[in-house]
């Protein structure tokens, strides 16, 4: 019976106690050690991939907004590539030409008396055919080479 007093003793079940005690913080410490270890290993190798990816990630987006500029750049060029065959297309009209001569350059057809208003006071659309003073382009060159022929004094 001294055996299973031993069992049942306060001091034997204390130190059973403390023996398991003490192996549960090694076992804990062991793992968290080893979690530990762990954690930085996986720490350490994602920051190596952040590392390896950024520079071609930044690449990627870097040349997709490129080609998405040139895409850009490219509708644009079609459409005024069309703009342009549609222009060209007009000006092989003989009536599209002639207007343009009668509206731009002021010409008439034979036997036709030509007009132009001056000092009218308004705008009517025109101000690239005609000058500061709201002369015809060819008017205003004209003065322009006259008033260069005078000497400085007389201007």
């Amino acid at each position: 019976m001294g055996a299973d007093r031993d069992r049942f003793s306060t001091a034997t079940r204390l130190r059973a106690l403390g023996e398991n005690a003490a192996a549960r913080v090694y076992r804990a410490r062991g793992r968290r050690n080893r979690l530990t270890g762990r954690a930085a290993l996986l720490a350490l190798v994602l920051c190596a991939l952040v590392v390896a990816l950024a520079y071609p990630i930044r690449q990627y987006v870097a040349q997709r907004s490129d080609i998405a500029e040139q895409r850009r750049q490219a509708q644009q060029a079609r459409e005024e590539n069309e703009r342009l065959r549609e222009q060209k297309a007009r000006l092989k009209d003989p009536a599209y030409i002639e207007r343009l001569a009668r509206e731009r350059l002021h010409y008439v057809r034979p036997g036709e008396t030509g007009f132009i208003m001056t000092g009218s006071g308004r705008d009517d659309g025109r101000g690239a055919d005609r000058g500061a003073a709201g002369l015809p382009w060819y008017r205003a060159l004209l003065d322009g080479l006259d008033d260069a022929d005078r000497p400085a004094g007389r201007r």
